[in-house]
């Protein structure tokens, strides 16, 4: 059954920023500045990060122009290396994807549930009732179409845009002094050394870097955008800059608000910045941002996952009914539903997840690697496509090496400060690997 061609270049781009402004910029910043300890190094590590972003943008802007199909992201680890790691590495990310809407779900809903409820109902119940409320609704919206879906998102992201440009007006409203000057501190208390200031910017990264993923994702809508070869390239660049911005705008407010020691052990630091607008109608206006950006969430995650189970079910990774969809609204419904009905189990083992979710962070570095070093592939293999009609990386092949150094940079500090973490991630991933190789070997049988 051959996809409509139903997303612009708006509607591409408020998905990529949906993908990434999540609840990270809201408590990221806390750690970075711990692990930074001085200002400067809080500053370069969110810069080299948007920096990072940008080399993997014109990446996958090249890779979803190359190869503009519906679950992208799963195909092209399928095309490049094999199905076994396409299956094993999207599974992860289903998992990771599924208890992330769960976790932050619940924690959108504790945050309208103290605006919305009296307080002898601001129980964990109906905290769960709420989250899986939300949860619900977006589902039917999505049971609507891509077109009905996307054009929620739409109007999500702008309102979410506006709000954090909101936040970023605090900094008109008078700056914190700066009591204590920030001094980068060694384990052994001697004078630090370049690679002290190495080990800690590598530290920096993890957190940066995850406040700045979830843009290669969007290669999953490639069979269902307009003249995708061009729009999808634009979209992920103009959503990218979108995010650099804000990302930068808004880590400079939180310094010069809050202080930089204070930022350090600071908590609900949106809060802060909302209260020295609106005063004490700051936590209001806090919970409606934060409760506006888990609906986006959750709408793009929605929207995203089941296209990639989706292209499993094409391929045989999962069984053939995941590759069905609705002849009238076009929709994958049995993926949708798997997915959403995944997140509403989670929201009841949330903690849980999120341990399993330390585990995933470092194959997600390993899977942005591998995942954007398929562009050396795909060159060799669509070298016969015409120049003019596709997008192709400026200054190639220095940015997309940049870009997979940066990730596996990360992936190595992850393992520096945590190998337990890394390794069991491995594990895993082979767990992955040896369900396909058995579920294909029992389907021959």
């Amino acid at each position: 059954m051959q996809q409509k061609k139903q997303l612009s270049l708006f509607d591409l781009s408020m998905i990529v920023v949906s993908l990434v402004i999540g609840m990270g910029i809201f408590r990221t910043p806390v750690n970075v500045a711990a692990k930074a300890q001085i200002p400067e190094l809080f500053y370069l590590a969110w810069f080299i990060g948007g920096f990072v972003a940008f080399c993997g943008a014109l990446t996958y802007a090249e890779i979803g122009s190359r190869y503009p199909v519906t679950g992208g992201y799963y195909k092209i680890f399928s095309t490049a290396y094999h199905p076994s790691i396409a299956f094993a590495i999207n599974c992860i990310v289903l998992i990771s994807s599924a208890a992330s809407v769960a976790a932050i779900s619940i924690i959108g809903a504790e945050y309208l549930s103290k605006i919305i409820l009296p307080s002898a109902m601001q129980t964990d119940i109906y905290r769960v009732a709420i989250a899986i409320v939300t949860i619900l609704v977006f589902y039917l919206i999505n049971l609507l179409g891509l077109k009905a879906s996307s054009k929620t998102q739409n109007i999500l992201t702008v309102i979410k845009i506006g709000l954090i440009l909101t936040l970023i007006c605090a900094v008109f409203f008078g700056e914190q002094p700066q009591t204590i000057t920030p001094v980068f501190k060694t384990a052994n208390g001697t004078l630090p050394t370049w690679s002290d200031y190495g080990k800690a910017l590598g530290l920096c990264l993890i957190a940066v870097s995850f406040s700045y993923a979830g843009y290669a994702q969007t290669i999953n809508f490639g069979g269902e955008v307009k003249e995708a070869k061009k729009v999808i390239p634009r979209s992920i660049i103009i959503g990218l800059t979108i995010i650099v911005m804000l990302y930068l705008a808004i880590n400079y407010v939180y310094v010069k608000v809050i202080g930089f020691e204070e930022l350090k052990s600071a908590e609900s630091i949106a809060a802060i910045l909302a209260a020295k607008i609106f005063g004490p109608a700051g936590y209001n206006l806090l919970s409606v941002i934060i409760f506006i950006s888990v609906m986006g969430y959750v709408n793009v995650n929605l929207l995203s996952n089941p296209r990639a189970m989706f292209a499993m079910g094409e391929e045989g990774a999962l069984p053939k009914v995941f590759s069905n969809m609705n002849k009238k609204t076009e929709v994958m419904t049995l993926s949708l539903t798997v997915f959403t009905i995944a997140a509403v189990v989670i929201i009841f083992y949330a903690k849980t997840f999120d341990k399993i979710l330390n585990y995933t962070i470092f194959l997600e570095s390993i899977s942005m690697a591998s995942s954007a070093a398929t562009i050396f592939i795909l060159r060799k293999r669509t070298a016969h496509l015409d120049k003019k009609t596709i997008y192709t990386v400026p200054l190639y092949p220095i940015l997309p090496i940049i870009f997979i150094a940066a990730y596996t940079f990360v992936a190595f500090s992850i393992y520096a400060d945590d190998p337990n973490a890394a390794l069991n991630g491995l594990y895993i991933f082979i767990g992955f690997l040896i369900i396909y190789f058995v579920s294909r070997l029992l389907s021959k049988k």
